[in-house]
Order: C-alpha cells, then structure tokens, then sequence
C-alpha cells in the first residue's frame, strides 16, 4: 500500500473553500438516486451518517479528464472507495451509514459498485443540487465540474465534522473510521 509520502499525484491544500461547513448545520433534504435502486436523502437518515464525496472514478477503457494527472486530490476517488469497502464492517459496528457521493450518473456509479464490490451504496449529484445547496468545492477540467474530495460526518441530518481536504485518499477511510470511533464512543 502506498504512504502519504510516496502518493504519486499532487496533494491537495487547504484552500477555505469548505470553512463554512460548520457543526451543527443542517444538511439540504434532497432526494439522491443511489446505486441501491433507491431515493436517499442524507438529511432523512437517523443516527450517524458518513458521506465521502469524490470527484471522479475512472473506468476501464476510458480515459481520465484532461489534466486529471496535474490536479491537485483528483487522483485517488478508486482507492478510497475500496478503503471504505475494507473498513465496511467497521462503520456499521458504530453503527453509522455509509456512503459515497459524486456527479457521476447512476450508471456509471453502478459499475464502479459492481467491479469493487462495494458493500454501501453510492449517490448520484449528477444535476448539483446537492453540491449547490452546500456550497461544496469543486474544480473544472474539460468543461466538467467535479466534486474536490471531503468527507462530511453527520449526525440527525445535521454536519457534526467536515474533513477537507482529504489527502491521502487510500488512507482517509481509517481515519474517518478512528475518528467516528472516538466520536461515538
């Protein structure tokens, strides 16, 4: 497995652009098509909640965005998703919800669950509403807007802790998981 120090694209900075996610704020109630054939709205769920939001997860065959390789936290949205899968069995012993979030349309979502495997499901902002009413950073490349990466841990619809950014993405999911064990217990 690959360390932060050895992560071979570009770290992401903290640039501000997720400040104004604070404690206590109320997620939007909007309904999000998930890879489980469902409406999910973050804002409806009890309990704890985790969302990861990634930016993009390439697929075989296709090619990543222009400039993927430059941006700064683009790379990694992959392992991530398969660190959450690892760490799975973890989250629901909080108990907490477990979710993956980007713009990519149901489809393709569906075939990143199926080739990964995924144990939780991944909901689709593919119209931004979710993004617009949060405000959540993104970054453009190729005339498309991309979700930056940060994980959002919520708790009775509303944001009990934001990480942003999230770097290195292959080990992000252990510390979410550390952190929520500290949390809730």
């Amino acid at each position: 497995m690959t360390s932060q120090t050895d992560w071979p694209w570009p770290a992401p900075t903290d640039d501000g652009r997720a400040e104004h996610l604070i404690r206590g704020m109320a997620v939007p109630d909007i309904a999000l098509p998930s890879t489980g054939g469902r409406v999910v709205s973050l804002a409806q769920i009890p309990g704890w909640v985790v969302v990861f939001c990634y930016p993009w997860a390439g697929r075989p065959g296709v090619p990543n965005p222009p400039n993927w390789d430059n941006i700064p936290g683009a790379h990694g949205s992959t392992a991530e998703a398969e660190g959450f899968r690892d760490l799975h069995l973890g989250f629901a012993g909080m108990p907490a919800a477990l979710f993956g979030l980007s713009t990519q349309v149901g489809e393709e979502q569906q075939e990143l669950v199926i080739r990964l495997k995924l144990p939780y499901e991944l909901l689709s902002d593919s119209v931004g509403e979710f993004r617009a009413a949060l405000d959540l950073p993104v970054f453009e490349t190729g005339g498309n807007v991309y979700l930056a990466r940060l994980t959002l841990v919520l708790c009775e619809g509303r944001i009990d802790h934001v990480f942003y950014p999230v770097h290195p993405p292959h080990t992000h999911p252990r510390q979410v998981l550390a952190f929520l064990s500290a949390r809730v217990t």
